[in-house]
């Protein structure tokens, strides 16, 4: 097996380009506070975060923001908090100036400070970034304005802004997940769709446990999701807008399966399976004008179909070689060229949101994998292993997958997880019950 990520630096040049959803004076001085990760091994940087400063009565607020940024960082793998208590400079008032020395002294490599206030019945946040050991602001009077419901949202924004300025690469932080919420015991497993924010909060749910449901995917723009259910007998696909809930199935051809649908970068049309005839092909609709094109026609199963960042290729699973097998095709079909060639059966391979890696699970020795590998096939490398890991989704920075694993035993609760793709920070991702089938949106803001 070769090795994957020999060698990751994240010490980019500090980027202080204005992303945010609200009024924003930003100063461009980047300064020299890096991380670097090598050998997948990495001594979290160590960041001070005083409670933010309350205003008008958004006391509650100011604590609760404080307290999702610090989880935001540290869930990352990245960042370690230092405890409140040995703060040496009480942090007063927004514009109170650095104590630089005083921060220095207990080893905060960057201190974050910030405030919240009402203002007109919207909740302001303020926050300021600095680089201790250089004594640089690296983000000065950034805010953002929004309804007082959203504060968990923008918690996540000020993370997000952090995280970019300190790796060089985008956040994660202000997204969404779309999954298979399952209650009941194994062999009558009720499942429902399901919205939470990444990190498991506000979770809703999207449909009802009258009918099995599996795998939802989300639009580009992250207003519309697909997902396959069996309320019919047999699996087809859906189109739902979340705005209203409504949904729609997206062919009208009664008495063919279709299943593991996805959409295309530009949200126009849709790549998925159907059966027809005891063949199962994939194949392309452009949601316009519902013109339905096949991309494959073998006497194979061809599944679980993915698209480049750009739009002009596929990846899929196909078990057209005898086992169970990656290939790519362009987005209007003819040859595929097959890219897994280690052992084991592969499957569900998803294209990064960078465009460079696949992620894919590997099922070999009795194991589940989640692994990732070069768009050629090369470099792949295993992240997981367990009795069951299957399922991967790609953060929408390209640097973190989330996945279903399920416990062995007669009830095999499932759980998702997530995993940075050096493989290091696994860990679960909290959810209100047994969860699977997790899709990542892309960033709201």
């Amino acid at each position: 097996m070769t090795r994957f990520l020999r060698l990751i630096t994240l010490a980019l040049p500090l980027v202080l380009t204005s992303v945010f959803a609200g009024p924003v004076l930003a100063q461009s001085n980047p300064g020299p506070l890096r991380i670097e990760i090598t050998e997948g091994v990495i001594e979290p940087l160590p960041f001070a975060l005083p409670q933010f400063i309350a205003g008008n009565g958004a006391n509650d607020a100011a604590s609760d923001i404080s307290r999702v940024i610090a989880a935001d960082l540290i869930g990352t793998g990245l960042f370690r908090e230092i405890p409140r208590s040995a703060h040496i400079s009480p942090v007063t008032s927004f514009d109170s100036p650095v104590q630089y020395n005083d921060w220095q002294a207990i080893n905060a490599q960057a201190l974050i400070t910030g405030s919240v206030t009402m203002e007109g019945g919207q909740m302001v946040v303020r926050f300021r970034l600095f680089d201790v050991f250089s004594e640089e602001p690296l983000g000065s009077g950034l805010q953002f304005v929004g309804s007082p419901e959203n504060w968990r949202r923008m918690a996540h924004n000020v993370a997000d802004q952090v995280y970019e300025r300190i790796t060089g690469e985008g956040g994660y932080f202000d997204t969404r997940v779309v999954f298979v919420a399952e209650e009941g015991p194994k062999n009558a497993r009720l499942k429902r769709i399901a919205l939470m924010d990444y990190d498991g909060a506000n979770v809703q749910f999207l449909t009802d446990s009258r009918s099995i449901v599996l795998a939802p995917r989300f639009s580009p723009s992250g207003d519309r999701i697909l997902y396959t259910s069996y309320e019919t007998g047999f699996p087809r696909v859906y189109v739902m807008d979340l705005a209203t809930v409504q949904r729609r199935p997206l062919d009208d051809l009664d008495g063919n399966m279709s299943f593991a649908p996805r959409f295309s970068p530009d949200g126009q049309s849709v790549v998925y399976s159907s059966e027809a005839g005891g063949n199962t092909d994939i194949y392309l609709m452009n949601l316009r004008t519902g013109q339905r094109t096949r991309l494959t026609d073998s006497p194979s199963i061809e599944t679980a179909p993915s698209f480049s960042p750009d739009g002009t290729q596929i990846v899929f699973e196909s078990d057209r070689s005898g086992t169970q097998q990656i290939y790519i095709m362009s987005v209007n079909g003819g040859e595929a060229r097959r890219i897994s060639r280690n052992d084991g059966r592969y499957g569900t391979p998803v294209w990064s949101p960078r465009g460079d890696l696949i992620a894919f699970t590997n099922q070999q020795g009795g194991r589940f994998h989640i692994g990732v590998m070069r768009t050629d096939g090369s470099e792949e490398r295993l992240l997981t292993s367990s009795f069951l890991d299957e399922g991967p989704t790609w953060a929408p920075n390209g640097r973190v997958i989330m996945f279903t694993r399920e416990t062995a035993g007669a009830d095999g609760a499932p759980a998702i997880y997530s995993v940075d793709i050096s493989g290091r920070n696994l860990q679960r991702v909290s959810t209100p019950g047994m969860a699977s089938d997790p899709a990542w949106s892309p960033l709201l803001r």
